[in-house]
């Protein structure tokens, strides 16, 4: 595809909402692993995907009007999407719902891989062909304004490469991991074959808060941590842990985004990985995030100054989690950080613009 688009505006974190569609798109063998909407008897209104009698993870539960009311009102932040563009059935709802935000392109990603999928490794094959086709085709009735970062089959890193190569042939822009998958974090040489192969295709793993450990989620579950325990900390801990791996120097080439973590934790991160490599044989600088091109998605409440004293101008970009209605979430993310009267207009620039595409290779 070659249409040409503007690209003031980058939504470096929107979402898609998976449906019945979404599957599809399995082919022959594939189709038996096809799985089901159910309804979820503890929880009225809400389903979850069955495979196999296997609970795969929950269709994901955006607000409905009432609830998108109740966000705004309490948060300040507007969550309100479109069935139908959310869950992109209606392409050209979904582009003009992106105009009307000011938004040039957006990235998408999924929304059920947040948490562990199937224990199959062929399931989890056949469930990431059919959402990366389905992907594909998303982006051709686009008019190249929705790119996308593609999943693989992290419990058989041997078999995504081809599925990488045909994402990046069909508008994806990066690639997929959560930080921590069954009884293994991002960093360990498991997950090489995929890396050396982003490293070659010239598209940034992305990752996305998730947490891919059950076992490490139900530890970390609590009413009143929600999210930041279960999805947020494990993704920060898996920064810290690539910048002080072998793997900066191993994946030179390759670029890291931590997508939807905020980035107020920046700081924080960047001044441990000092303290804790001194005198070591690969000392640590305050730039750590610029050398090692890792990038981060910020919210607009952020305390930019402070953060980009440690990750400078260049690796910081913003997102709207459009289709969701969480912490993270807010439609309104582009026009009010426009609004910032702290920054300058090229920093504005940069974050809107230069760096995503620089990030994802657009």
């Amino acid at each position: 595809m070659s249409a040409q688009v503007n690209l003031n505006v980058i939504d470096a974190d929107a979402h898609v909402v998976e449906n019945e569609h979404t599957w599809d798109y399995l082919e022959g063998s594939e189709k038996k692993f096809r799985p089901t909407l159910t309804p979820n008897p503890k929880s009225p209104g809400r389903f979850f995907w069955l495979l196999d009698g296997e609970n795969i993870g929950p269709k994901f539960p955006s607000p409905d009007d009432e609830e998108s009311a109740a966000h705004a009102k309490r948060y300040g932040r507007e969550v309100a999407t479109p069935v139908k563009a959310r869950e992109l059935s209606d392409v050209a709802q979904r582009l003009k719902h992106m105009d009307e935000l000011g938004i040039d392109v957006q990235v998408l990603y999924n929304s059920l891989w947040l948490r562990a999928l199937t224990s199959r490794p062929d399931a989890e094959i056949a469930l990431c062909w059919s959402w990366n086709r389905w992907l594909a085709d998303v982006w051709k009735l686009s008019d190249n304004r929705l790119r996308w970062s593609c999943v693989v089959p992290a419990l058989t890193p041997s078999a995504a490469a081809e599925q990488m190569r045909f994402a990046k042939a069909h508008g994806a822009v990066g690639v997929t991991m959560r930080p921590f998958e069954r009884g293994r974090l991002m960093t360990e040489p498991f997950y090489y074959p995929i890396y050396d192969e982003a490293q070659r295709l010239d598209i940034p793993v992305t990752i996305h808060i998730a947490n891919g450990s059950p076992e490490l989620f139900n530890l970390l579950d609590n009413e009143a941590a929600g999210g930041f325990t279960t999805f947020r900390v494990p993704t920060v801990t898996a920064c810290y842990a690539l910048i002080m791996s072998e793997i900066p120097r191993v994946f030179s080439k390759l670029r890291w985004g931590f997508i939807e973590t905020s980035s107020q934790w920046v700081p924080w991160v960047a001044h441990e990985a000092v303290r804790r490599s001194l005198g070591g044989t690969e000392p640590k600088s305050r730039n750590c995030f610029s050398d090692h091109g890792i990038y981060v998605s910020t919210q607009t409440d952020d305390d930019f100054n402070y953060v980009m004293s440690y990750t400078g101008e260049e690796n910081l970009v913003i997102g709207t989690d459009y289709g969701h209605g969480d912490t993270s979430s807010e439609l309104n993310a582009i026009s009010r950080f426009k609004a910032m009267d702290n920054l300058s207009t090229e920093v504005k620039r940069k974050i809107l613009s230069d760096n995503p595409r620089r990030f994802y290779g657009i």
